[in-house]
């Protein structure tokens, strides 16, 4: 499904999913006055008054043009890289100040879990108003339920092909002290209305171009390699689209920043991204990442991960297997013949295949490429993955593992990606 296909089937899967409730493509930004007057007359603009600028001015001017009241008179600052949870606190504090009709984000995966965070807590912070009792799945639907409160309306204008975080009920915040990444995961979190201008991305760093394709990548995969029999052949498309928009166009991306064609085709690829999460859960390599907060990425650590999860994986997930490397090797990162492989062999296969695609965008294939890794890093993994509250990525793998066996099993695959060798990982059979 190469190129234009690809990307008309990936609008279509997109309209499916969000139906009106997002607005995506080229020069769509200004929509955004007209979606929040729907909601009120006062507005709280969050963004990267420095990263982010020209979007914010853009989205701010949209929003005067339909009438609309800034609350304060500015953008507020938004939050830094992983969504530190000082700064979700800190946006709380100007969504209880100016009492807003509406929030609108204007950034990436962070700043956009930051709001959702803080939205919360206005609206549930006599609850509790410690975000660490919002950690774990469906705890804020529940609060809602019990109180009959509603959450601020957020809308939500992305700024980076990356995470997905506009369309998504997750809120990745990182407490920075013990360098560690949680998540909420909620319905009730989505926000009410996304926008999406792929033309803005165009400014993208190289580093962060890299980084979102990898972590689309890795969200279509994940949930793949642990879809129900159900949701199989759903995940499989979206997975093969993708994988041919990140294979295709990344590079095209990097070596010019200013082909739209290929912004586009990302832009639409990690929003898939963003749907797989929205049908099954990621796994391994997520889990993984939220303990490398601190070493690079996360798209960067889930991308690194995931080839040696997939030979930990190789038992059972074979036709996967099989479905992906079609899609490597017709993008030219993997040799025919993979199709007469089976078991670990196809997945040491497919893995190389992933890697080969790393290193053709410059990104790192092992652990010990990065200068601020270290042995506390794999405790800190293994620790992480022990804790009751990120259980969920544990059981989302496509063979559920026991907290009894992080040690052995996960402990083999965080050995192999130190080294680079995928013989010291260790395959779990269900």
């Amino acid at each position: 499904m190469p190129g234009s296909k690809a990307k008309e089937r990936a609008g279509e899967l997109l309209r499916k999913f969000k139906g009106d409730s997002y607005t995506f493509g080229i020069g769509v930004l200004e929509q955004v006055g007209k979606i929040a007057k729907t909601q009120g007359g006062k507005v709280t603009v969050v963004g990267g008054t420095k990263t982010s600028k020209p979007v914010v001015d853009r989205t701010i001017a949209a929003l005067k043009k339909a009438g609309l009241e800034l609350v304060p008179d500015r953008c507020v600052e938004g939050a830094r890289p992983n969504a530190p949870r000082e700064d979700v606190y800190r946006l709380e504090s100007y969504l209880l100040h100016f009492g807003p009709d509406c929030v609108i984000s204007v950034g990436g995966g962070s700043g956009i879990d930051a709001v959702k965070a803080a939205a919360l807590l206005r609206t549930l912070g006599t609850e509790s108003p410690e975000i660490d009792a919002w950690f774990g799945t469906g705890l804020v639907t529940e609060a809602l339920k019990r109180t009959g409160k509603k959450l601020t309306p957020h809308i939500a204008v992305q700024t980076s092909a990356s995470s997905g975080a506009h369309l998504t009920k997750y809120s990745n915040i990182t407490d920075p002290v013990a360098g560690q990444k949680k998540l909420i995961v909620d319905d009730a979190i989505v926000p009410f209305h996304s926008i999406f201008d792929y033309g803005v991305t165009a400014t993208m760093p190289a580093s962060l171009t890299v980084d979102g394709a990898l972590d689309a990548a890795a969200h279509a995969i994940e949930v793949f390699y642990g879809a129900s029999p159900d949701k199989y052949e759903l995940c499989r498309e979206i997975t093969e689209t993708v994988l041919d928009l990140v294979l295709s166009c990344t590079k095209r991306a990097v070596d010019n920043p200013d082909d739209l064609e290929a912004r586009e085709a990302l832009g639409l690829a990690t929003d898939l991204g963003g749907y797989a999460i929205m049908i099954g859960g990621t796994n391994g390599a997520h889990l993984t990442s939220f303990s490398l907060v601190d070493v690079t990425s996360h798209g960067r650590a889930c991308g690194i991960m995931n080839p040696y999860y997939a030979v930990l994986f190789a038992a059972s997930i074979e036709k996967h297997l099989k479905v992906m490397g079609a899609r490597y090797a017709a993008a030219g990162y993997m040799e025919p013949g993979f199709e007469a492989l089976s078991g670990r062999a196809l997945a040491v296969s497919v893995a190389e295949g992933m890697m080969a695609f790393a290193r053709s965008v410059g990104a790192e294939t092992k652990l010990s490429d990065f200068p601020k890794f270290t042995p506390a890093h794999v405790e800190r993994a293994l620790a992480a993955a022990k804790d009751p509250q990120l259980k969920m990525k544990l059981q989302n793998m496509p063979v559920p593992m026991s907290v009894g066996q992080v040690d052995e099993y996960m402990g083999s695959v965080l050995e192999g990606a130190v080294s680079g060798d995928f013989s010291r990982v260790k395959t779990l059979s269900a």
